[in-house]
């Protein structure tokens, strides 16, 4: 509990008497676990508590429809990955999580939809759109590192959009200029001409 004193740093020990209030002033928690959940790991209270809100028990308690209105997603966050009566539960989350969260962002110059629209009308070439959505699922800004630390898995993230699109698109997979995570990264004028 006690910390010896290092250059630069001073001693102390952790005072755990008291909760400490987060950066919008919560100290509840409700002796839930928030660590990530689902195909797009829903974290943190205030995510739990969305999903509680409109899609389970509190929607139902409060007499608005409710999906799952015998799922309490703030008291058993657990039930998104293993339900077994809704195994559906971890699409969901993910699915909730996109459209509350990633379609409607716009910030800093950076719109969901129309570096969507630029990116198709562009011939789905670079990275750029899905680097933008990886910051924002994972560290909530479109232009990481924003203050939460770079984005975690964003080359394999992109390797594996690129996958996705090559599928759908089929015979036209040499339009998606996405390089893998083995090929050397390329520079704006190889993007440019691939396209």
């Amino acid at each position: 509990q006690v910390c010896d004193v290092y250059e630069g740093q001073k001693a102390g020990r952790y005072d755990q008497t008291a909760p400490y209030a987060n950066t919008a002033g919560r100290t509840d928690v409700e002796g839930c676990c928030w660590w990530g959940r689902g195909v797009i790991q829903t974290t943190g209270v205030c995510n739990f508590g969305k999903l509680n809100y409109f899609l389970g028990e509190r929607a139902a308690n409060e007499g608005r429809d409710a999906r799952y209105p015998s799922v309490n997603f703030c008291k058993d966050p657990e039930v998104i990955c293993h339900s077994s009566e809704h195994k559906e539960l971890k699409w969901i989350a993910g699915m909730f999580y996109w459209m509350e969260s990633v379609q409607p962002y716009n910030s800093d110059g950076w719109d969901y939809r129309t570096e969507l629209i630029k990116f198709v009308n562009g011939g789905m070439v670079g990275t750029s759109f899905i680097d933008g959505v990886s910051g924002i699922v994972n560290r909530g800004c479109h232009n990481p590192p924003c203050g939460t630390g770079p984005v975690d898995g964003g080359q394999e993230r992109a390797e594996n959009f690129k996958k996705v699109l090559d599928a759908i698109l089929d015979d036209n997979r040499t339009q998606v200029g996405i390089p893998s995570v083995s090929d050397p990264k390329p520079d704006s004028q190889s993007l440019s001409a691939s396209g």
